[in-house]
């Protein structure tokens, strides 16, 4: 399939329409939606209910160009990774539908605007987290340790954990504890949410060279590895009930509920990890993080 211009531009409104289509998908927008579910979190839980509007709006557009930023960067980077697995071969650089260099300036002025839109509406304590978070995902996760190292993202990960120190940031000019608990949430989430896909996607993994823990290590380890994780946030999310007074009976009970699915279906892995099982757990790990955010949410508005 040929590239288009060095603008993106094909001719035709079906041409654009594509185009459109394409430089959407290099913001990867369903991880978004979940990146801006917690730093909404986080906003929420620092302002005791709903943020001030125009702080609620910037992190918002803010959120929503560092993360498109970061992603079109990273597609800009796994060019060469993302053609050798099936999964992500179609993705619009790896294709050749976006020059590589367009994916790149995309990249670069989306994050350089979500900088401006969070320092002129929110404070530099929020712009320059955003920007960590980036920085985060394309230096140490996507250029040094997704290739390089089995705990790739176990570190690299962190960068998802972000969100939540930018929403409590904007409100507070301030990092909270309780915004490190959110962080610490999401970064423990991350690794078992990951090996559940990378047990799916084990022998893509294996052609384009990433040493996820499937790939190196027997499936019994990541097995065990994902449920000990698990054991960890569960152990976290209750903790956080006790280390805070903006969380009470609200949260404590579908949180209970919550973590036991979550262990239920890891701790299922041991004697029946067929891949339905494993796209279960997959897919109620996205759920599961959705549904505890909204749980904060609801109680830090209403306690």
């Amino acid at each position: 399939m040929s590239a288009p211009d060095v603008y993106g531009l094909k001719s035709g409104v079906a041409g654009m329409t594509a185009v459109v289509r394409d430089y959407i998908s290099l913001t990867k927008p369903r991880v978004m939606v979940l990146l801006l579910l917690t730093s909404v979190t986080g906003m929420v839980l620092a302002a005791g209910g709903l943020p001030d509007g125009v702080v609620l709006v910037a992190v918002l557009v803010g959120g929503m160009a560092a993360s498109g930023g970061a992603s079109a960067l990273n597609h800009w980077l796994d060019r060469d990774i993302d053609q050798e697995m099936g999964r992500t071969a179609t993705r619009p650089v790896a294709s050749g539908r976006v020059r590589p260099m367009s994916a790149f300036a995309f990249g670069v002025i989306l994050t350089v605007f979500s900088f401006a839109v969070l320092l002129a509406w929110t404070n530099l304590l929020a712009a320059l987290l955003a920007m960590t978070g980036t920085l985060i995902y394309i230096i140490i996760y996507t250029v040094w340790l997704k290739r390089s190292s089995v705990q790739n993202i176990v570190i690299g990960g962190a960068a998802g954990a972000v969100p939540p120190l930018v929403g409590w940031a904007g409100v507070e000019n301030s990092i909270g504890l309780e915004a490190w608990y959110l962080f610490a949430i999401i970064f423990f989430w991350t690794p078992p949410h990951f090996w559940a896909l990378a047990l799916l996607i084990k022998d893509e993994y294996r052609a384009a060279g990433i040493p996820m823990l499937p790939v190196v290590a027997p499936r019994s380890t990541t097995n065990l590895s994902i449920l000990l994780y698990t054991v960890l946030l569960v152990a976290l999310t209750l903790a956080f009930v006790a280390a805070t007074d903006k969380l009470g009976v609200i949260y404590l009970v579908p949180t209970i509920l919550l973590g036991g699915i979550y262990l239920a279906l890891t701790a299922r892995l041991f004697w029946d990890d067929t891949r339905p099982v494993i796209l279960g757990l997959y897919k109620y790990s996205l759920l599961y993080l959705a549904l505890l955010f909204v749980v904060v949410m609801v109680d830090g508005t209403l306690g």
